[in-house]
Parts: C-alpha cells; sequence; structure tokens
C-alpha cells in the first residue's frame, strides 16, 4: 500500500510539473517527447540550441569534496613549480569549490572519474543527433568542456596561459593586446641576446611558431589539441637572464597527461561529430580560472574544423573587463590564420561569484563595476564585429568568416543590434548575426525576430522531470527576480488574451508558416 501511494505520489508530482514550471521551461524528457515543441518553434522561424540538463543532485558537502580532488594534481599542486610569482587565481580554494555558489543559470559537472566523462560525451554526441534529425542542420548543441575532463588540467593550462602572457609582456616592454606589438622571432633572439647561445636556448628557438605576418607565437599551440601533446614537455621558456628553461606548468605525472589526451580526444569526437551531420557546437563560457583553456582549445578548434563554415563557436562573457579585447585579439587571430570565427555573446553567469572570489583570494576583481559598464562591453564588442563584417563585405570576402549570436533577454540590447545591423549595412539574409533566447523568457522578443526574417534561436533544455530538478531549482531562483521585471511581458499577454475574448477565439492557435533562415 506504501508502495502504491509512493507510485501515484510520484506520477501525480511529474504531472503537476510537467503542467507548470517543468512544462513552461523544459522541452520534454528525451529526443522524441521534444519533437512538437521544436516543430511549433519552427512554424515560426525559430530554431533550437539543445542542452540535455540532467544534473547530479550533490550536497554541497560532496561538490566541495569532488572538486578539491579533481583540482590538485597528484604530483603537488596546480602551480608552477619555479614561478615565485605563481597566479592565485589558477588554484582551487575549498571556499568556492562548489562552482554553484551564487550561479543560478549554469549547469554545473562535478568531476568524478574518467567514466562519467565518457558518458558526457555520448550525451553530447546524442544532442547533436537530436539536433540534426530535428532541424534539419540549422541547430545547435551547447557543450561545457568541464562535462568531459578533469578541472585540474584546465587549471593548469589556464595559469601558463597567462604566464606565457606574461612573458610576452616583458618582451613587449608594454601592456595591451599582445597581437598589436607585432613582435617577431628576431625581436625574441635580441630579448634573450645574452643567452641565445645557450643549447637549450638555441632549440627552444627553433621550435617558437609564427603567423604569416612574421608575428611572435611563443609555443606550437595547435598542439593543444593533439592527442599525443604532452603538456609538461611543451611549455617551457628561456629564462633572459640566466638563460635556464623555465617550467610554465607544474611537472603532469603520466596518468594526468593521459587524462588530459583523452578530454581533448573526447572534444574532439564531438566536433568532428558536428562537422559530419552539418550542425553547429556551442562551447560555453565558465569561470575566468578555467576559462583561458577553454578559449585556447576552442581557438584550435576553431582552425581545425572551421575551414568552411562556423562549426565551433567560443563564449564570450560581457562582464569581464577583458572581453573586447579577447574578442579582438581572437578575431586578429582567425584572420591571420583564414579560419571561420564563431562567437556566442552573453552578458555572463557567474558574476557575483566572480567577485567574491577575487576579494577572497586577494586578486583583481576581472568584472565590470556595473550592469551599465556590462552594456556599453556588450554593444562595444558587438559593434567591433559587425564593423568587421562589414569590411569583409565591402572587400568581396564571404562575411560568414565571422559568424556572432546576441545571446541576450534585454530588449535594448537587441534593439541596438538591429538598428546597428541596419546602420553598417548587415542584413538577416546574410546570415551573420542570430539572436538566441532561453525557451520559456522573451517570447516577444524571439517569435517577432523569427518572423520578420532574423535568424533566432531558443536555448532548450531537456531531461528527465525528476532529474532536471537541479537545474530547475536554480532557474526558479533566477526568475524570482526576472518575473519582477517582465511587466511588459505580462501586459502583451493581457492584451492578446482580451482581444482572443473579444473574437471568440480563445484557444486560437496562429499558423507560421516562416521558414527559419
Amino acid at each position: 500500500m506504501k508502495l502504491t501511494r509512493a507510485i501515484l505520489g510520484d506520477r501525480l508530482f511529474v504531472y503537476l510539473m510537467k503542467q507548470t514550471f517543468y512544462g513552461h521551461f523544459v522541452a520534454g524528457e528525451d529526443r522524441i517527447r521534444i519533437v512538437p515543441t521544436l516543430s511549433r518553434l519552427r512554424s515560426f522561424g525559430v530554431k533550437p540550441i539543445l542542452d540535455y540538463s540532467v544534473e547530479e543532485d550533490l550536497s554541497q558537502e560532496e561538490a566541495e569534496k569532488r572538486e578539491v580532488e579533481a583540482s590538485v594534481s597528484s604530483a603537488g599542486t596546480n602551480l608552477s613549480e619555479d614561478s615565485a610569482d605563481s597566479l592565485p587565481q589558477y588554484s582551487v580554494d575549498k571556499t568556492f569549490a562548489d562552482r554553484r555558489y551564487k550561479v543560478q543559470s549554469a549547469r554545473t559537472y562535478f568531476y568524478l572519474n574518467e567514466a562519467t566523462c565518457e558518458r558526457n560525451m555520448e550525451t553530447f554526441l546524442e544532442c547533436l543527433d537530436a539536433v540534426k534529425g530535428a532541424t534539419f542542420g540549422t541547430g545547435i548543441t551547447a557543450i561545457k568542456l568541464t562535462a568531459l575532463g578533469r578541472p585540474q588540467l584546465l587549471l593548469q593550462v589556464s595559469e601558463v596561459i597567462m604566464q606565457a602572457r606574461r612573458y610576452m609582456m616583458d618582451l613587449a616592454g608594454s601592456t595591451g593586446n599582445i597581437l598589436t606589438h607585432h613582435k617577431t622571432i628576431q625581436d625574441l633572439e635580441r630579448y634573450l641576446g645574452n643567452v641565445s647561445d645557450k643549447k637549450e636556448v638555441k632549440e627552444f628557438l627553433t621550435k617558437v611558431t609564427s603567423d604569416k605576418d612574421g608575428i611572435l607565437h611563443l609555443f606550437p599551440w595547435t598542439g593543444i589539441i593533439n592527442e599525443d601533446c604532452q603538456l609538461s614537455e611543451t611549455f617551457r621558456v628561456p629564462d633572459p637572464v640566466t638563460g635556464q628553461m623555465r617550467r610554465l606548468i607544474s611537472k603532469i605525472p603520466p596518468k594526468e597527461e593521459e587524462m588530459f589526451r583523452n578530454m581533448i580526444r573526447r572534444l574532439n569526437t564531438i566536433v568532428k561529430t558536428a562537422q559530419d551531420l552539418d550542425v553547429r557546437i556551442m562551447i560555453d563560457a565558465e569561470q575566468t580560472y578555467f576559462q583561458p583553456a577553454i578559449s585556447r582549445i576552442t581557438l584550435e578548434m576553431m582552425r581545425k574544423y572551421n575551414t568552411e563554415k562556423a562549426i565551433v563557436f567560443n563564449t564570450y562573457q560581457c562582464y569581464l573587463k577583458d572581453t573586447y579585447k579577447e574578442v579582438c585579439t581572437d578575431l586578429e587571430q582567425a584572420k591571420r590564420q583564414n579560419f571561420y570565427f564563431g562567437a556566442k555573446l552573453v552578458r555572463g553567469a557567474y558574476i557575483e561569484q566572480e567577485r567574491a572570489r577575487a576579494a577572497a583570494l586577494g586578486y583583481e576583481d576581472p568584472t565590470n563595476p556595473s550592469f551599465e559598464a556590462t552594456t556599453e562591453m556588450y554593444h562595444k564588442t558587438l559593434t567591433e564585429c559587425l564593423r568587421r563584417i562589414r569590411i569583409l563585405k565591402d572587400a568581396n570576402i564571404d562575411p560568414k568568416k565571422i559568424a556572432i549570436m546576441v545571446a541576450s533577454h534585454n530588449e535594448d540590447t537587441v534593439r541596438f543590434a538591429i538598428e546597428k545591423m541596419q546602420e553598417i549595412g548587415i542584413h538577416p539574409e546574410d546570415k551573420v548575426i542570430c539572436f538566441g533566447q532561453l525557451l520559456g523568457m522573451c517570447d516577444y522578443i524571439t517569435f517577432p525576430l523569427g518572423q520578420a526574417g532574423y535568424s533566432a534561436y531558443k536555448y532548450i533544455p531537456y531531461g528527465p522531470v525528476n532529474e532536471v530538478l537541479p537545474y530547475l531549482s536554480r532557474r526558479a531562483q533566477e526568475n524570482k527576480g526576472v518575473l519582477q521585471k517582465i511587466k511588459k511581458e505580462k501586459r502583451l499577454l493581457l492584451t492578446e488574451i482580451t482581444k482572443r475574448l473579444a473574437k471568440g477565439q480563445l484557444f486560437y492557435k496562429p499558423k507560421g508558416k516562416y521558414v527559419p533562415i
């Protein structure tokens, strides 16, 4: 009897969730049950970004334990063994080990073992297959790199990237965008003049790479996505005073080197599958202590796979002070290395956590000081992307070399993007700018965009009711504030209901005939 009551109670709960919160923000339980939602969206010119939103319901203690264990190498800490000025941002801290702290909208993966990462890869592959079957090649799958490997490895690669930037700044003798300094291999030889005749320094100089403009790259970064790459032997630079080779990354044990290669193999498998299926991948942004590695790996995936169209997209969070500089740097690399550049612009999901962590660990706050400053950063970055697209059009170069998603629920930002497109002379049919909002939010923005011929997307979570509850609970917390601000949407809904009552068509459903761009 108790078992029967429990089963009935569970069924009632699932039914109520489907009729309310789950039914509003989640498309369905599996790839079959989401088809009606995708078909309805498609009839109004709206395409999906699919995200299988199942998430482990871990306690704070379990999340912290997993993160700490997975963020420290068995050979020691994640910091450089030779550097006295290692960077505190790229070390794990127990206080912030639960990466869900002050984060509502972003899904979080905690590393358990390599088998879990393999299962996550299979889930992403299933999402790709679902996107292909439901959207005929126009859809996107969102993935997180922390789902595919050990976070310690991302911490270490992130730090080595920032240490390499410091080294280049010392070489350049100034700050700012590294690419604008136009330093060549000859400049590096002069910088190492007193020690350039040492054997190890000579060997290092033979491995340094440069692009078609002769601009220096300390390391052959393409090797980072090579499944045979040995991290601990790759990132070494000569000290300009002593000539001794200095590691920018701590010695990584063979087992952890293998874990890194496994992570890269999983990502290569996902992106190659997306290429074969003719659908796209958006790699989500994460915390700033992971992001240098995520962005570098994503950029190398762009270089490898974005040879004929933008298949891989990176995500840029505009609440960060360096977003404009990072986007400009990546755009320059795409231009000089001749690959298609894909970017999703968001305001960002981790701002409160980032501010608290910077204050606690004593490094510079990476975030903009206000919402207005973030909006300015968003608009400035978007304008630069549009300007470069216009240059491509004027030069009779394929404007699709740059593809941008404006992922925003802010009506003013969407309006700004449309007005800038018109001002610069970029049209919806150019298929270089698209717009994205979450399922169940800001329909009054998404549907008119799709109906007006713009490329419009909905970010669509799906998965079994009980297994997406952790995601939904955070979405509920996020929407406490959002629901207080959507007076306009409620007013529009009331107006529509009034019109339907007057016409006697309360349950009338308009049939769209819009073809997604």
